[in-house]
């Protein structure tokens, strides 16, 4: 690996990232936890239980929505990393990113429409731009 991508200000954000992930994890399961109860979430969880409280299903698809995404911000930070491009407008589309899906989680569970559409919106922006660097 090339000393740049070591250094690629968009290593930590990759990072950071993963830790958006835990807390989606941990917000769809402790809000199933709470619907289903503690021997469902500790058991096999043969059944495929759909959650019937608000918070419990907004949890679990703003989790899916957030991994719908979470590849294609991989794959083009750390190829941006790697091909030592990772600052300038590419940091900004990461950022851009990172804040909009921070950002969404408590439009989502609060069930905002239309303002969670355009923070979605954003965040597929910060893609964009980051692809944009990466193939021109």
């Amino acid at each position: 690996m090339e000393a740049g991508a070591l250094a690629s200000p968009l290593l930590p954000l990759v990072g950071w990232s993963v830790v958006l992930l835990i807390v989606h994890v941990l917000l769809q399961s402790s809000a199933a936890t709470r619907e289903f109860g503690r021997a469902w979430n500790a058991g096999p969880r043969d059944e495929a239980l759909q959650p019937k409280s608000p918070l419990a299903g907004r949890a679990a698809r703003a989790s899916a929505n957030f991994r719908e995404t979470y590849p294609a911000f991989l794959g083009l930070a750390l190829a941006l990393a790697v091909s030592g491009e990772g600052g300038g407008w590419a940091l900004v589309g990461a950022w851009t990113w990172f804040v909009a899906r921070l950002v969404y989680i408590p439009l989502y569970l609060a069930g905002i429409p239309y303002v969670r559409s355009l923070v979605w919106l954003v965040a597929m922006a910060g893609l964009g731009i980051m692809f944009l660097v990466l193939v021109f």
